[in-house]
This record gives C-alpha cells, structure tokens and sequence, in this order.
C-alpha cells in the first residue's frame, strides 16, 4: 500500500508491518512497525512512518528500524523508536534519545485499599500539589553544589540515599540499579549544570505527572503477586526526567552531532539523525554525557518518591510499616544502552536507543531484579490523565524481535495547540472531577493540552504489544488523583 507521504509499506500480520528496504535507496535495514489497522491509520497522519525509514539508514543498524504502536513524530527519530547499532561500525544519535534523557516512569504500591481512603484523595492531592514542586521552570527545595552534581553524575540513586532523600531498597529495583556506568561530569556543559542545580526533586511540567491509582483489574495473578499488586490498592505512578540538564545535555550534543556527521562523512536523509561513530570521540563524549544526565534523572525521581512518601506519612498519620510505601520498579523510556543481544544467531553487543520505548527483559534474564527473575522485568505504560494505565512484563518475543523493547505510553494523537483547539470552551477539570478523578494543575494551558483525547487509546496501543508477544498484561490501573505541572 502507499501512504499519503507515498512510502510503501507491506503487511505482515495482524500487528506487524514492514517498509522493505529494496524500496528505498540507502536503507540499510527494513522498518518494522507494531500496530493494529486503527492505529495504523491513525500514524500516517504526522509522518512518523517516513521517521522510522529515515531511521534506517544510520550506519551500523542491524536487524531492523523499530516502531511501537504509540508511535509518533518526534526529532530524527520517532517517538515510539528503537533501533541497535553494531559497536565498529554504528553510530550514536541523540535524536534517538530525545531531549528528556531518563524521561521514565515509576510505580509505587502502598498497604492502602482506595476503599478505606477513597472520601481522603481530595485533600491528599492538594496536600502532594503543595509538597512536590511542578511546572515549568519550578525550583525545588534542594540546592546543589557542583560536587554535589558530579557526585549524582557518578553514583545516580545511591547519592540520594546517603542524604537521606531515598530508600537503600529502592535501588534493586531500579533498572541499572539507579546508575548507568561510564558517566563522566566534565562532558556536562556549565549550562547544562545551571539548569539542574535547583531542579533535583521537581516534576516538571508537559505530560509529566504524579497520580494516585487504584488496581482495577489483575490479568496475570501470579506475576501480580511478585509485583505486590491485587484488586483495589492504591498506588502512585510517578513520570520525569532529567528536567532542563538533559534538555541543555541533548541540545548541546546536537552541535557537536552535526559537526560529526560532516566530519566522517554520514550521509543521513534528515539533519535530525545527525550522529557520530560510538568509537570516536565525539560518540564517546556524547554517551558520557547522557549516562550522567540519565543518572541525574533517575535520582530525581527518587527524591520525587521520598517527597510523595514523606507527605503520604504525614497525612494520613500512620507508620511505614503499616503504609507499605514500596517502590515496584523504575524504568526509562528516552535513553541508549550498550546491551547484549542475539543477531543472526549470534551473540552481539549493540547501542540500542529506545526513544519514548521500554526495555521489556523477560524471565530469567540477568539485567532484572532477583525478585521478579521468575516472571520478568514489569513494563510500566502510563495512560492519560482520564483513563488506564497499565502494568506488563516482558516476554521473550521481545528479546527476538526487537531487541528487549516494547511502547511507553498511549502516544501523542494531536499537537498541544490542536488539544488547546479541541478543548477550547470545555471545563476539563470538572469533566474529570465527574468521573471521579481529582486534578490539580499549575499551568493555565496544562489540562487543555493534556486532555484524554489528545491521546492514543493506550488500551488499543498495549493490546498490540500483548498480541504481538513482545509483553503481556499484568494488571490494570485507574486513576483517581492526579498532580500535573
């Protein structure tokens, strides 16, 4: 068939469909897409399908140029891309991370039943919209030091719990355990560090959010238990990143990228991808630079789970044992890791960006934490602020096809202006408040650009992923209080 934007694209099966790399010169490899027939459709909008060809020509992509069913237009790559470089002869592109490096999210369980608080979310919403610092530009109650800043570069979540500000217990079950090594702080612009030092502890503003959920529905009981979850808990889902450093790391990088890719001579059919060797210096400096601001980001919100805790202990008056405030885990989805995969039958070590993708490790795997060995890394996909989101674990088809990944989230359906138009004249909040959900915002324009419907259905996008078998559903969750910036 043809696009709109006149690129080919074949179909597989039910949820695979492939851009044949005979059908466009300097492809290297093909482009796979996840989808089903409404979200295929619904993709040839923005031309994101053109990104994931584009994708395809980096020097050194093996197998394929991957696309998940939250696919959508982003820099260079598309939101919802993977893709894996050979470490010799592959490349490393910051558009294949994004400018939010660490974006991620994480999902605490709690002893509480929403049952027995449900007449209490209210207030306990105000009370998190006071004591966890959101919105654009929001400075956080912690001020670091530059050798504070180079201590998070280095040590990632550790440096939290030896001030204090996150749990030891935390980190087994943080993906790289809360560091992602070879970090260097002096590739991090004096720039990129401004921007960082008053933001530690701060959620941002955008898609991201704190919200209070309750476990509506189990799919997977036994691997629901290993995650401590069960019908009508209250949990907290937690999404941010690395706020503006890894914007300033990522925007910096950029530059550096596009001299690279003149330098040695990459032809690249969109700017965007510009990109360096992973072995020459520029590759090198690059990677060094994101691990730090990875690291960064994933100790942000660490400190963002001791504030929502330490506000859960005070409100509702109880100690922790009895509030069972316990972290399930905590993942990125904007990042590049050098992995260990199978390519062509044999073991290979590959750069694989995920941008706005999930890592989704199957049982037994090394990388997963010992308590979830048995079942598999948990895949944790936000939806939007009106409807589900959804808990999953990994699977071995995933480690097949596309190397360990699986989507993020619903996915972007209209542009911020475009839900500001849709929504003009609306009360979102009291739309929300109907169907029983608590909002408080910061931003005048914030619940119009976030409204549900400037979303994919993100039941639709993890019902590919479960059909396709790169991971399966674990359980369902409602929201019921939300915080955004």
């Amino acid at each position: 068939m043809k696009t709109k934007q006149e690129l080919y694209i074949e179909r597989l099966d039910a949820y695979r469909w492939r851009i044949p790399k005979e059908q466009y010169p300097g492809m290297r490899v093909p482009g796979i897409i996840y989808a089903d027939d409404q979200l295929f459709t619904a993709m040839q909008t923005d031309q994101a399908p053109v990104q994931v060809s584009n994708v395809a020509h980096l020097p050194g992509i093996v197998t394929a140029s991957y696309a998940m069913p939250d696919i959508h237009w982003g820099y260079g790559f598309p939101i919802g891309g993977v893709a894996a470089t050979d470490l010799n002869e592959g490349v490393i592109s910051p558009g294949g991370v994004g400018y939010d490096i660490s974006c991620g999210i994480r999902l605490i369980r709690t002893n509480l039943t929403v049952a027995e608080v449900k007449s209490k979310i209210p207030n306990l919403v105000e009370a998190l919209f006071h004591n966890v610092p959101c919105g654009v530009g929001r400075s956080g109650k912690i001020k670091l030091t530059q050798s504070d800043m180079d201590a998070i570069f280095r040590k990632g979540v550790r440096w939290a719990v030896e001030h204090g500000l996150g749990e030891a217990a935390d980190i087994d079950v943080i993906e790289d355990s809360g560091c992602i090594p070879g970090a260097d702080p002096e590739q991090v612009s004096k720039q990129a560090r401004e921007r960082g030092y008053d933001q530690l502890g701060t959620l941002g503003a955008g898609n991201h959010f704190l919200e209070i959920q309750e476990v509506e529905e189990i799919y997977d009981p036994i691997a629901a238990r290993a995650f401590g979850l069960e019908v009508g808990l209250l949990t907290v889902m937690l999404h941010s990143g690395s706020r503006g450093l890894g914007h300033q790391v990522c925007t910096d990088f950029l530059q550096v990228m596009r001299e690279a890719s003149s330098k040695y001579q990459i032809k690249l059919p969109d700017s965007q991808l510009a990109c360096a060797p992973i072995s020459s210096p520029e590759g090198k400096r690059y990677l060094a630079a994101m691990a730090a601001a990875a690291n960064f980001g994933m100790t942000n919100r660490e400190v963002l789970t001791h504030l929502v805790r330490e506000t859960f202990l005070r409100y509702f008056n109880i100690s922790p044992r009895e509030l069972g405030f316990e972290l399930v885990y905590d993942l990125c989805h904007n990042i590049a890791k050098i992995e260990e995969h199978t390519v062509a039958g044999k073991k290979m070590t590959v750069c694989v960006h995920r941008k706005g993708a999930t890592r989704a490790f199957p049982a037994g795997h090394p990388q997963i934490p010992a308590r979830y060995s048995a079942v598999g890394q948990p895949v944790l996909v936000p939806g939007d602020m009106g409807r589900a989101s959804y808990v999953l674990v990994g699977l071995p088809k995933a480690m097949e096809e596309t190397f360990g990944s699986t989507c993020h989230g619903a996915g972007r359906a209209m542009s911020r202006e475009a839900a500001k138009r849709f929504t003009a004249g609306r009360a979102l909040k009291r739309e929300l408040e109907d169907k029983g959900i608590v909002v408080r915002s910061v931003g005048r324009w914030t619940l119009a650009e976030e409204t549900p419907e400037a979303y994919k259905d993100v039941s639709r996008v993890v019902e590919v992923v479960h059909q396709a078998g790169l991971s399966s559903k674990v359980a369902k969750l409602r929201p019921i209080g939300v915080v955004k910036g």
